[in-house]
């Protein structure tokens, strides 16, 4: 373990971009602390500097503009528990929080940190996923944005740049849609996902599935949406016999990613119980 490791704190996120800029590829970036402490304290970070953009004010602040929904990239998962805009616009995002570890972590947790990690069992990716959400990058030069789920590129792997912070996040409001977040853990409560699904759905006037995003986390190396589920069954009136049958295409998806392994056999069972659970209501 080093120790010659500095703390850096800049005053705001200008001063943030141009350290990171000359000093990125050293530099691990803390924002709420509750997984690089963690790690740390493993031995597992070899940066050289740790910089702390938890207090920066450019990373706060929910909203609902002409963007979508925005979320700030240093918002708490607290806050999320707590917003009403997130509860009208992102429900499944809202309800991730309510089994996101204890309060005092989730007072301290963002969701930049917990998507910036690249865990696979990371409980606001698949409600984001699901309402299409992209992440706002920016570095010195300007800015870029990238589908949340393409951040995703191999467990614990991100796509985001040495000399970038993840800003915000922009979600597309879902407002009247049946939105359901689902996890499982080892524990029923404080527990890290075995296993967590996202679903957002709508009908038409005939009772038909005009709309639905499925996405899977945890239980493949990185989390993703399952586009072939939602093939199957858009335009479709929903009965046990289709959910069912969506439950296991879920699996079949999950398998054809991650390979069989001892677990599968209690994954793929899991995995068509979550869906179920989430697409019965809509019967």
């Amino acid at each position: 373990m080093r120790t010659d490791r500095e703390y850096v704190k800049p005053d705001n996120l200008d001063e943030a971009l141009e350290f990171l800029w000359n000093h990125g590829k050293e530099t691990k970036i803390i924002a709420g602390g509750t997984d690089v402490l963690v790690d740390l304290r493993a031995g597992k970070v070899r940066a050289k500097y740790l910089m702390d953009v938890s207090r920066l004010d450019e990373l706060a602040g929910i909203a609902l503009n002409e963007g979508g929904l925005s979320v700030g990239s240093g918002v708490t998962l607290s806050e999320i528990h707590d917003s009403d805009i997130v509860g009208r616009y992102a429900p499944a995002l809202q309800k991730a929080s309510f089994s996101f570890a204890s309060k005092q972590i989730r007072n301290m947790a963002t969701i930049g940190g917990n998507v910036g990690n690249a865990s696979p069992s990371a409980d606001t990716v698949p409600p984001m996923i699901v309402q299409e959400a992209v992440a706002v990058l920016r570095n010195i030069n300007g800015e870029r944005r990238v589908a949340v789920e393409e951040l995703f590129t191999g467990p614990y792997k991100s796509a985001v740049r040495p000399e970038e912070v993840i800003v915000a996040f922009l979600l597309k409001p879902a407002e009247d849609l049946r939105a359901d977040f689902q996890k499982i853990g080892r524990r029923k409560s404080l527990a890290i996902a075995r296993m967590n699904m996202a679903v957002l759905a709508g009908k038409d006037g005939e009772g038909k599935i005009d709309f639905i995003r499925v996405a899977l986390g945890s239980s493949t190396p990185t989390p993703i949406r399952v586009t072939e589920v939602e093939a199957f069954l858009e335009g479709r009136t929903l009965d046990s016999e289709t959910v069912i049958e969506g439950g296991r295409l879920m699996a079949e998806k999950m398998i054809a990613i991650s390979g069989r392994r001892p677990s599968t056999v209690y994954k793929e069972k899991a995995v068509q119980g979550l869906f179920l659970k989430m697409l019965y209501p809509l019967v």
